[in-house]
């Protein structure tokens, strides 16, 4: 899976940096509400007085989605013969 990230800076020009952020195909049924649940992430970091400087994306939806809708998000394919 790709990852990607974002840089921003906040109300007071601190930089923000957001990690681990899933790249999905357009037609994934998981792709509208990872875009919505990052404009909802996003808000609420823009409006705190005090920041962190990094943030990660995967970490909120662990504890923003349920763990079925998390696993299917992020599964991994198992490897064939350790490859």
């Amino acid at each position: 899976m790709l990852l990607k990230s974002l840089e921003f800076k906040n109300d007071v020009g601190q930089k923000v940096k957001i990690v681990e952020i899933p790249v999905l195909e357009e037609g994934s049924p998981y792709s509208l509400m990872i875009r919505f649940r990052l404009q909802t992430f996003i808000a609420s970091i823009y409006n705190e007085k005090h920041p962190r400087k990094c943030y990660s994306f995967r970490d909120y939806l662990k504890r923003a989605l349920r763990w079925p809708d998390y696993e299917q998000l992020f599964k991994t394919e198992e490897l064939k013969n350790n490859a």
